[in-house]
């Protein structure tokens, strides 16, 4: 099915196949046309099954429609036709660089707003008013707050990647942002998974109850890695991987790979220890001025930067494009975040290669991670790096008891 039998304008078909797009995905597919009917939607798919298009397309193209029928008024000072509220600042300017994208054929605006940078020339530019605004919910409370915005004129309400939202303790300040929106409005939910404290967020979505109105789309609800990534792991003591991955960066000739660690510190520490090896790499974290991390993604995107240390925060709201491989340094607890993780790679029909760092004390995790896979990940022996304690066999039934 072409993108036109979706109900797009030219403008927008002529957009997308700029951008080399031939043929909608699943998630597009199902969700383009139930938006543009005007129905709220709950969506659920996983990263990198083309889920910002899926809504920004059809928002684009109902506002084109109502501005070409003269239907919809001069957009007044400090006002919005569209939100959509997002976890992070690297998905802040993904998103709103897509949107770009999408509508540069269109005379409709787009910016985005986040923390970590000077309010004031978000202020000015939404003085004149803007029709999709992308934000974090944090700093769209203070602009709100500071009477820079209004959401008198909204019509479309979007949250995007809501299970990370609540998983950064997001929830409180959406529901004070949804409080201040009209209740005539379009909702439109997307999740990598549906928890039950994601459905609880989309049920206090509207006073009519989304969960009872609103169309829902399942795309790969049980959550899997895509087939093009091949995933391996090497079992390693914790003393032995930074050694290890310099080893495996020199001896096998690695282009490029985005390196995911838990901790901040662990991060500027990894970095350190690669450049006395004679690697150079830089990191990202919560720390980093936003003018830093914008630089440092910049470089590692055009492949000027070739090794990029990266805590969670950067797990969902990166889109490198050919990125060859991501390596797990530090396993994630959660299997969502696991297949997050290595979603980087592999992406848009992509060959990919995601490698894993599995400690002792990683097993329980491994095993949760594999059991949501369904099956176990190659593992393999680097000559030179011997194990001292031995990570045994997994479990695929392995059922976690409690959550840290």
């Amino acid at each position: 099915m072409p993108f036109a039998k979706l109900g797009l304008s030219p403008q927008l078909i002529q957009a997308v196949t700029e951008l080399g797009y031939t043929t909608p995905t699943p998630i597009q597919k199902q969700a383009i046309p139930l938006i543009l009917s005007g129905k709220d939607l709950i969506a659920t798919a996983q990263t990198g099954t083309g889920k910002t298009a899926a809504f920004v397309l059809p928002i684009l193209e109902g506002f084109n429609r109502t501005q070409r029928h003269r239907e919809q008024a001069p957009l007044r000072g400090k006002r919005i036709r569209a939100l959509i509220l997002v976890p992070t600042r690297e998905l802040a300017v993904q998103v709103t660089a897509s949107i770009a994208d999408y509508s540069k054929h269109l005379e409709l605006s787009s910016m985005a707003v986040y923390g970590g940078v000077d309010t004031e020339p978000q202020k000015q530019r939404l003085i004149e008013g803007i029709d999709i605004l992308v934000a974090t919910p944090g700093r769209l409370l203070d602009l709100a707050h500071q009477r820079a915005v209004h959401f008198d004129e909204l019509k479309v309400l979007v949250l995007d990647e809501a299970d990370r939202m609540v998983d950064m303790g997001f929830a409180g300040h959406i529901n004070k942002i949804i409080e201040r929106l009209p209740e005539n409005r379009q909702n439109l939910l997307f999740s990598a998974t549906m928890t039950d404290d994601v459905r609880a967020l989309a049920y206090d979505f509207s006073d009519s109850k989304m969960t009872d109105l609103a169309a829902e789309i399942a795309i790969s609800p049980n959550i899997r890695a895509a087939a093009n990534i091949k995933q391996w792991l090497i079992t390693v003591d914790k003393d032995t991987k930074s050694a290890l991955l310099s080893h495996l960066i020199q001896t096998q000739n690695w282009d490029q790979a985005l390196i995911f660690i838990e901790k901040k510190h662990g991060a500027a520490k990894l970095v350190d220890q690669l450049a006395k090896r004679g690697i150079q790499a830089d990191s990202i974290h919560g720390d980093r001025s936003q003018a830093m991390r914008e630089k440092i993604l910049t470089q590692f995107k055009s492949g000027e930067l070739k090794y990029l240390v990266a805590t969670g925060i950067a797990a969902r709201g990166l889109d490198i494009g050919e990125l060859s491989r991501v390596v797990n340094y530090d396993l994630p607890f959660k299997p969502e975040e696991y297949i997050h993780r290595i979603g980087r790679t592999g992406r848009a029909g992509a060959t990919g290669e995601a490698i894993s760092f599995v400690a002792m004390g990683d097993f329980k995790n491994l095993c949760a991670i594999e059991s949501r896979l369904k099956h176990v990940i190659d593992r393999k022996e680097i000559t030179g790096f011997p194990v001292r304690k031995t990570v045994p066999i997994s479990i695929l039934n392995y059922v976690r008891k409690s959550n840290r």
